[in-house]
């Protein structure tokens, strides 16, 4: 049986005792490098609603909508 994940508040807990700071294995690098930043606007209320996912994924606010692009690009056009 698998554990499930940890709630941010959980993992600040755990995170806050240093023998659970020890990296664990190889670093892990990006194998491709980001293109250059391309600007985009969004109107203010879709700006909350994509941090309030964000935060809820615990992703960054770039992240969570590099992965929401890659997910509409796999679906058919």
């Amino acid at each position: 049986m698998t554990e499930r994940p940890m709630i941010p508040d959980e993992e600040y807990a755990f995170y806050a005792h240093p023998e659970n700071q020890v990296p664990q294995g190889p670093p892990r690098r990006r194998t491709t490098r980001l293109s250059a930043a391309i600007p985009v606007r969004f109107p203010p209320e879709l700006v909350e609603e994509i941090r309030r996912r964000a935060t809820e994924d615990d992703r960054s606010v770039s992240s969570w909508i590099r992965r929401a692009v890659e997910h509409e690009l796999q679906r058919p056009a």
